[in-house]
Order: structure tokens, then sequence, then C-alpha cells
């Protein structure tokens, strides 16, 4: 029987995904290691740039997508993860790339409403725009709110800008991405490249929330996983208090959430305290490394950047559930791996 991240060596016939290979001290590949893919996980997948954190969430998307009562939805800020439909060796992957994704505004809660657009809540236009969003559910309904108004003119003209620089952004609609939408048999694929930091925070606030609304209301019938490349983006903004409330509130309705980054010491202490599992590939800043070793388990005999790998690939699991660890090597995807950097030698038309 083959160890399971986050079940141990149990015989129960629950579903896993296959991960990788334990990595022996002189390299060589053995058994194999899977992950739980049954129950509610939180997992933070780290590295620094190439050595491979991308490529390991989509290993991890791979196998969510072929398993039964799961909902995978991946949030892609680079617009990578598009090859998970791909050319699939053996069983296909079934995606959907949803290339616009949009939310409904009253997604936001007037307050958030003040941070996504850089307005302080006691200035003359943020206040305006904290009204609008407590009296309307759409930016045409808060634009015409504020202009309502005996609010001075350039309150007024402040305000009704920044609602329009909002609705420029093209994410927010009346009939916005809602969780039957996103709880089908495909992995969904929300492809955010070309968005700045801040419509995305609001997109992945939205989704967030929606999926954990409806595991709490039973409103779908699968587990909603959901997967986030480049974290660090989402914290700090908007999008954070969505995947705060999944961290340490969606075990018991069943909603996990997969973060990758390269800069962990970005992410929120509730991110990595709360995460059962941690994979981590190569780190050398010592912010990161630091982020880590604060919140270090007990169990663990030396110091985790002692453990740390060096090549690509090369993964230390730390498993909260089972309290172990273990040496690993990430299998090689099924799909093609979008996350790769271009080569200029590759591109140029002289031969060399």
């Amino acid at each position: 029987m083959s160890f399971v991240i986050g079940r141990g060596a149990d015989a129960e016939p629950r579903q896993a995904g296959y991960l990788g290979q334990y990595r022996a001290l002189d390299g060589s590949e053995g058994a194999k290691l899977h992950v739980d893919l049954d129950g509610p996980h939180a997992m933070l997948i780290v590295g620094k740039r190439g050595y491979g954190k991308s490529f390991t969430m989509g290993v991890v998307a791979e196998e969510l997508a072929r398993a039964p009562g799961v909902a995978p939805v991946v949030i892609d800020p680079m617009g990578v993860f598009g090859t998970l439909g791909d050319g699939a060796d053996g069983d296909p992957v079934p995606v959907e790339v949803l290339d616009a994704p949009a939310v409904s505004a009253d997604t936001l809660d007037p307050r958030s409403w003040c941070s996504l657009l850089g307005l302080s809540p006691e200035s003359g236009a943020g206040g305006l725009v904290w009204q609008a969003a407590q009296e309307s559910s759409t930016l045409s309904g808060m634009a015409r709110h504020v202009e309502a108004s005996d609010a001075p003119a350039d309150a007024v003209r402040a305000a009704v800008n920044h609602i329009d620089l909002a609705d420029s952004w093209g994410v927010f609609d009346p009939n916005g991405l809602d969780a039957a939408v996103l709880s089908g048999t495909e992995i969904s694929v929300l492809d955010l490249s070309g968005l700045s930091a801040a419509p995305m925070n609001a997109v992945c606030r939205g989704v967030g929330e929606a999926l954990y609304r409806a595991r709490v209301d039973e409103s779908i019938d699968r587990l909603p996983w959901l997967l986030i490349d480049e974290a660090h983006t989402f914290f700090g903004g908007v999008g954070q208090p969505a995947l705060h409330t999944i961290l340490t509130r969606g075990r018991a309705p069943g909603v996990s959430l997969v973060l990758a980054t390269q800069r962990p010491s970005a992410v929120s202490e509730i991110a990595i305290s709360q995460s059962d599992v941690l994979i981590s590939h190569r780190l050398t800043a010592e912010a990161d490394l630091e982020a880590l070793t604060a919140a270090q388990p007990t169990y663990m005999n030396e110091s985790l950047d002692e453990r740390l790998p060096t090549e690509p690939g090369e993964v230390v699991v730390i498993d909260d559930a089972t309290e172990t660890i273990h040496a690993a090597q990430v299998r090689f995807r099924d799909t093609p791996h979008g996350g790769g950097s271009p080569s200029a030698r590759e591109l140029a038309t002289t031969d060399y």
C-alpha cells in the first residue's frame, strides 16, 4: 500500500491522486506517493521561480479533473493552465477555459469597494461609493445612486469616475459566475491574464465566496477545490477575506484550497499555519525561508531549510494530518506545461 498524503497508509479505498515517487538519499526513485482527494484540504505549494511549483499544481489539477465528486476551479493569473486540455496522454482531462470570467458586483461589501478602488471610506468619493454599494448590486445602479446624491460635484465626479474604472475592467456582471456553473464535471480554468491585481482580486473574492456559500447552503453536491497560482497576488487585496474564510472554516462544508507561490513571505501567516499539506520546492530568499521556518511543526527534528531540495521537480512534503515528512520527485505531467520560460535560442531564425 503506497502512502497517501493527508491520510496515511490506510487500506480504506478512498480516492487519491498520484503525485510522484519517493526520492532516496542517493536521488533514486522509490515507491509511489499519492495525495488524498477524498476529503477537504488546505495545500500550500512553494518554490523559487523555475523549480516547478506551477508544474506541481498542474499535476494536482490533472488528478482532480479525473476524480469523481469534486469540482476543481483554477484561478490562472498568468494564462498557463489552459494547456490542461491539450494533448493528454491516456485518459483525457476535461477542461473548460473561461477567458473573460466575471462576478456580480454585490460580491464585495461596501468597505471592500473602497479598498478595491483605492478610496478612503472617510473621503467624499469613498463615502459615496460606500453608500452606493449598500444600495445597489450593480455598477450601473451604483453610478446612478451617486449621480442622484446632493454631494459636492467634485466628490460625485470622482466617485463616478472610479465606478467607471471598475466597469472598464470587464469583470463585473449581474449574471456572473456562480457555484452552479463552476461545479460541473469539467475543471474550470479562469484565465485572468491581462488583468491587473485589483480586478483579479475581485474575481477571486467572488469565486471563493460563491463556492464556500454554496457548500454551506448545500446547493451543490460536488466538493469544490479552488487552485490559485501566484497566490501572493491575492493576499493584502480584496481577495484575501474569501481565502481566509476557506482556510479557517472550509473544512466543515468541504471546500479545499491549493495555493502556489514563489513568495511565501508575501502570503498571510494564516495561509501558512492553516495549510495541512505543504509542498516545498527549492527556496533561497531569506524572507521566504523565515516565513516557512516560523510555522515549522514541532515534529520536525531538523530545520526545514536543511531539508529543502536543490533540483527542479524535487520536493519536500510536510503532511500535518499524519505529522510526517517526505522527500519526493513530482511525476511528469500528462498534459503540456504552459508555465515554462521561452527560449531566445529556440525563437531565433538563425542557426547556431
